[in-house]
């Protein structure tokens, strides 16, 4: 085990975890009233803080070493995935439903992984944000487009939605634990 204490501690993942909990705990404790709107900006930022380990120092010297990084990879994307939901839902239940911080916290760490592999781990937090800010002032309509748009702020019970938010999560995760 002495790998993942130096993958961690590389990745600074104790330090990314401990800024997690306090990034949930402020967003929680600043909204009143349930909100999916602020759920998904509570995972958005407690993913855009655990993110940024998703790069290490040195990318090329991560190539070169012997052992098989797709599975250690693919289970960094769901360590995020899991521990930002996890975080989310030990605050509270309030803000929106299990089922929804379950499905926005897949795709929304896909979509940092999906990022990640694509401009770097260090700005694997601006997609996310991005279509949150773009999502938060489109209207809501019941029009398929609309829908994958706001996917994030949508019931549980939306297929749209939850499509998205898998798309999102298969093609991140696979994208981040093949590239090499």
């Amino acid at each position: 085990m002495r790998w993942l204490t130096l993958y961690a501690r590389s990745r600074q993942i104790p330090l990314a975890v401990a800024a997690a909990v306090l990034t949930t705990f402020t967003v929680w404790s600043i909204s009143d009233p349930p909100n999916p709107r602020i759920a998904a900006l509570a995972l958005i930022a407690t993913i855009a803080v655990l993110s940024t380990g998703l790069t290490g120092q040195d990318p090329h010297l991560d190539r070169t070493a012997a052992l098989r990084w797709l599975p250690r990879k693919a289970a960094h994307v769901l360590f995020i995935a899991i521990t930002a939901a996890a975080l989310l839902l030990a605050f509270t239940t309030d803000l929106a439903p299990t089922a929804v911080v379950l499905r926005d916290s897949a795709g929304l760490t896909g979509l940092a992984a999906l990022a990640a592999t694509t401009i770097g781990g260090t700005y694997a937090w601006a997609p996310p944000t991005a279509w949150f800010a773009v999502a938060a002032f489109i209207p809501p309509t019941d029009d398929t487009a609309t829908t994958v748009a706001t996917w994030m702020f949508q019931p549980p019970d939306t297929p749209a939605a939850t499509w998205t938010a898998v798309v999102l999560a298969v093609a991140g995760t696979t994208a981040y634990a093949v590239r090499r």
